[in-house]
């Protein structure tokens, strides 16, 4: 059954002209469980990550399955001193998406997207606006369809 974040998400997409495979595969208990669902390495599916950064001031960042955020080169990067993630009810007031279902495609307010540096150069599966649900793309079609700025942001995973 479609969703109405999964019909923003596919939307959004289908707008931006980014070609795309969606897979529904339910709910899954891990991202190991989600990547082997949509034929994806851990590494290949992105989590998208809802970050405060200031008074309703949000960013999106792109992060590689195996990855979490490095949040020193984050903060260098966007040129603040303090970040935050939001508790899951303000992620869903400020994207429109349950978190496990946040996708940068279809959002309910634009926020700017910062992409770790590893996902350029491959596909790339994120979620799909439901649960169960993601999109596989290319990397780079990605990066450009959401003119996200792409930088250095994690560590791997300890």
């Amino acid at each position: 059954m479609r969703t109405d974040g999964e019909r923003r998400a596919a939307e959004a997409l289908a707008a931006a002209g980014v070609t795309h495979e969606r897979t529904r595969h339910g709910r899954v208990s891990s991202l190991a469980e989600a990547a082997a669902a949509r034929g994806v390495a851990p590494a290949d599916l992105l989590k998208t990550i809802v970050v405060r950064r200031g008074d309703d001031d949000y960013v999106l960042v792109l992060v590689p399955g195996d990855r979490t955020i490095a949040w020193p080169r984050l903060r260098a990067l966007l040129g603040v001193n303090r970040m935050s993630m939001p508790d899951a009810a303000t992620a869903l007031a400020v994207t429109g998406y349950e978190r496990g279902t946040i996708t940068p495609f279809g959002t309910t307010h634009t926020w700017p997207v910062v992409a770790d540096e590893r996902v350029r150069g491959h596909r790339v599966s994120i979620g799909g606006g439901g649960h169960g649900v993601g999109f596989t793309l290319d990397g780079d079609d990605l990066v450009q369809a959401l003119s996200a700025t792409v930088a250095d942001v994690t560590d791997p995973e300890e």
